[in-house]
């Protein structure tokens, strides 16, 4: 056997380095001589070196020039002022990751995590990369719209409301709905959706939409007179435990080719195996929340046995293929946008859907791909002011007041019960601001406008939820 050491090696030239433990094994292994044995170790140094370049040739730095993008957005007031420079410098950070090549700001664009995180209301064209924080926990979230052909808001919201589940988790096993078996058994053959949790949400979320901002929104066409439902809501916990599964992966490639990039800017390879896989998870999961708003739709339908005249939908968070051949297709991440690009929209059935707020018009837009738009219009008001911000301004008014202040005229209701001021009007941006730098900058048009009978929120249900009365009781 060698009688080779460390020692050896070391004053053979060579440093001291975490190969020179199996090196050792394997010079002991072979008997090798002392000159045999430095040609063993020059090996390691060299294939170390060989490594070291290929992952040095790998590597992508962060663009030293960002490229160019859109800004869509104008303020007056202060706190819109303060929102804008919030915006532009975390999208100045953003479009600086290396895959990023051009990227826009819808008017409803506010701040939605540390700086350089894609804010609501951003637009990134990623190339052959997909990115799991742009388009966030919240995958597919979406609006879907279906027109009665006879029957009256006042009925629809009614039947609605009885077959609904808003807050957190999802239905009780009595109250689950079933799920297209078609889709179901896609579902359960995806290697990235058919672990146990993701398939027991799957099952339990659907026909659920969850709490936040999503809603059950019923009102009249200005332009035909006929009752019109819209949902909005995402993939609840489903979207949410694949984008967690993604931006593990996201991470892993980000330690190995961009280290510079943010964590949350991280990116999947689109042509890799994950970078395959973890899109058609997302196909899938697409196809989950479609029908997990329509089965909620053809429950309201059933309920006041009409019939549909028409039905449409769209999301605003998710990622849009754009076959661009060479280095690569382009990704086009939607932060809360709305794709008007028909050819990113592959079951593009009427207007798209744009919500503003409980007592305004959901408007139906259209509109072409152009120089500022991208092929992306608003996807809603936004916020100025974070949600606890926000109930700051009204403090001075129970929330009982500010209801009866800001919905006058519709039929506003909160699932559990309980006023969600933050959820009001006031707690949005002005509507006819969005509408305003909407038409100022080209990137819609309207063609039609859904004026609100009322409407479905979750509520405040964090303020009954069990650690808030087990603390409020003085309970150990």
């Amino acid at each position: 056997m060698s009688d080779v050491t460390g020692k050896d090696l070391i004053e053979m030239g060579f440093d001291p380095a975490p190969w020179f433990g199996e090196a050792l094994q394997e010079i002991a292994g072979r008997r090798l001589s002392r000159s045999q044995a430095a040609r063993v170790a020059q090996g390691y140094i060299d294939r170390i070196a060989t490594a070291e370049a290929e992952r040095m040739a790998r590597e992508r730095p962060l663009h030293a020039a960002p490229p160019a993008w859109q800004l869509n957005i104008t303020a007056e007031s202060e706190a819109e002022q303060a929102n804008l420079d919030a915006v532009m410098r975390t999208f100045d950070l953003l479009v600086r990751t290396p895959t990023v090549e051009t990227g826009a700001v819808m008017p409803d664009a506010c701040p939605a995590g540390p700086e350089g995180t894609i804010p609501v209301g951003g637009v990134i064209a990623a190339r052959d990369a997909i990115h799991p924080g742009m388009h966030s926990a919240d995958i597919c979230c979406s609006l879907f719209a279906t027109v009665f052909e006879t029957a009256g808001p006042a009925e629809v919201l009614d039947a609605v409301h009885a077959v609904a589940h808003f807050g957190p988790g999802g239905r009780p096993r009595h109250a689950e709905m079933p799920l297209p078996p078609e889709l179901r058994e896609r579902l359960d053959a995806d290697p990235m959706l058919s672990n146990g949790k993701i398939k027991a949400m799957i099952r339990s979320h659907y026909a659920t939409s969850g709490d936040g901002n999503h809603f059950v929104y019923c009102g009249v066409s200005e332009a035909t007179g006929k009752t019109v439902l819209v949902t909005h809501h995402g993939s609840r916990g489903p979207g949410a435990l694949l984008y967690k599964a993604g931006m593990a992966i996201a991470e892993r490639f980000r330690q190995e080719i961009s280290p510079e990039t943010l964590p949350q800017n991280a990116w999947i390879p689109a042509r890799s195996e994950e970078g395959v896989a973890y899109w058609a998870a997302l196909q899938l999961i697409r196809d989950w929340t479609k029908a997990s708003h329509q089965a909620l739709h053809d429950a309201a339908l059933i309920a006041v046995r009409d019939t549909v005249a028409d039905r449409f939908w769209n999301e605003h968070n998710f990622v849009f293929r754009e076959e661009d051949g060479g280095d690569g297709d382009l990704f086009w991440h939607a932060k809360g946008a709305t794709p008007i690009h028909a050819p990113l929209l592959p079951d593009l059935a009427g207007p798209q859907i744009l919500p503003l707020n409980m007592t305004q018009p959901i408007l139906l837009i259209g509109g072409e791909r152009n120089a500022r738009n991208l092929g992306f219009a608003p996807h809603g008001a936004g916020r100025n002011l974070s949600r606890t911000a926000h109930k700051r301004t009204r403090e001075h008014l129970t929330p009982e007041q500010v209801f009866a202040e800001e919905t006058v005229g519709i039929d506003a209701r909160f699932f559990c019960g309980r006023i969600d001021v933050s959820e009001l009007p006031s707690a949005y941006k002005d509507a006819e601001r969005v509408r305003a730098d909407m038409a100022r900058f080209g990137l819609a048009n309207v063609v039609d406008e859904i004026r609100p009978y009322g409407s479905i929120m979750a509520g405040d249900w964090e303020a009954d939820a069990p650690w808030r009365r087990k603390r409020g009781t003085g309970a150990a």
